[in-house]
């Protein structure tokens, strides 16, 4: 089996990263390797799972304080028991139990309620939109996969008819106690129900559909409002749409991945779209009325005789809304001036005829360069 890497590389987080860091690095880390965005990638696939393991740990500070003492032993469900597990308190003890004997007090801990009601987890799914979509808003309907309650047990795990038992063992807490003898005498310290693998609940008669789980995975679908003004890679958070909770528990939430597919003319910076346009030398040399495309249309803009390349005008308030804002950035126009090629003979001498016709006068940034040339070399 191959040894499983430090959570924290995993991540790319140092190890004295903040929760807020940690939750950041997961969502990148997911998005990256999600099964959605690399179907059959079976080496995505293992790197998600390890993604989700490393947050699993490090977003619950008492399992990251266990890892963070005892490495992957101090998380791993199995460590201490069985024989030569290499615990000196014998075999079958939870680490959790040992954490509980010496620092929550002999004589053990009041364990949680195995039949209290528990949220789901959150599941992740990715939507691709295209630049108009994101800048304007849409609606659309996104299909995934989550966990939810058995219809045919309405989550019991029992066949249809009949109900799950409590457990005699451990009277329904899902775990028991136990006294131990060890080197610092006999402690008493509780660990999961055998009978009912800590669900505190028999079932003798499971339900077919769900195998007595209770729940089931089903595709799904639901309708989102996309807010005008998202940006690409932007997580929406749909509440309650996530996997089934338990015990009647409620559901986790759907992160949402947006991707805003490119635009073949414009171009976002923040909430600004910026466009390059083409014109002809004769319309820089004479100027002329232009007709530019944005978001919402097209619109005229006056540009001077003379106008040079690279030389940027704004339109104002036509750019992306402001996400759960007021107002739009602007779209800013920048002139991209064409040099005619291919030119016939008659077509040259014109232009011959043209700069024979000019003078320095007309050329002010050549003659500003040449002014300063000869000042740069006369000092």
């Amino acid at each position: 089996m191959a040894e499983k890497r430090d959570y924290y590389e995993v991540l790319g987080v140092q190890k004295g990263a903040s929760d807020d860091e940690i939750k950041k690095a997961y969502r990148v880390s997911a998005k990256k390797y999600h099964p959605d965005l690399h179907p059959n990638d079976k080496d995505c696939e293992e790197k998600f799972k390890e993604v989700n393991e490393a947050y699993e740990v490090l977003s619950d500070s008492q399992k990251r304080a266990r890892y963070d003492q005892f490495g992957h032993a101090g998380v791993d469900p199995n460590f201490g028991g069985g024989a030569g597990g290499g615990s000196p308190f014998g075999q079958d003890i939870d680490l959790d139990d040992i954490f509980s004997s010496f620092f929550g007090g002999f004589g053990g801990r009041r364990s949680a309620n195995a039949n209290a009601p528990t949220r789901g987890s959150d599941v992740e799914a990715s939507i691709n939109i295209s630049f108009e979509e994101a800048a304007k808003g849409c609606k659309k309907t996104v299909n995934y996969n989550c966990v939810s309650t058995c219809s045919d047990c309405n989550g019991t795990g029992a066949k249809a008819g009949s109900t799950p038992k409590t457990c005699s063992a451990c009277g329904g807490s899902g775990r028991v106690t136990i006294n131990q003898r060890t080197p610092f005498g006999v402690v008493q310290t509780q660990r999961t129900c055998d009978a009912c693998r800590g669900k505190g609940k028999i079932i003798d008669d499971p339900c077919k559909s769900c195998g007595g789980t209770g729940r089931q995975r089903k595709s799904k679908s639901v309708d989102v409002t996309i807010p005008a003004g998202i940006k690409d890679q932007q997580i929406l958070n749909v509440s309650g749409r996530g996997n089934a909770g338990s015990n009647n528990g409620p559901a986790g939430d759907l992160h949402l991945y947006v991707n805003v597919r490119p635009h073949q003319l414009f171009e976002r910076r923040g909430d600004d779209i910026w466009f390059d346009m083409p014109i002809t030398f004769t319309q820089a040399v004479l100027g002329c009325e232009l007709t530019v495309p944005t978001l919402d249309g097209k619109v005229s803009y006056s540009i001077q005789e003379g106008t040079q390349p690279g030389s940027v005008f704004k339109l104002k308030g036509r750019g992306v809304p402001h996400l759960n804002g007021r107002g739009k950035g602007d779209q800013f126009v920048r002139i991209v001036v064409e040099v005619p090629k291919n030119l016939n003979n008659k077509q040259k001498e014109l232009v011959k005829q043209l700069d024979s016709a000019t003078t320095d006068k007309n050329y002010a940034q050549k003659r500003s360069f040449f002014d300063k040339l000869k000042k740069l070399f006369n000092d």
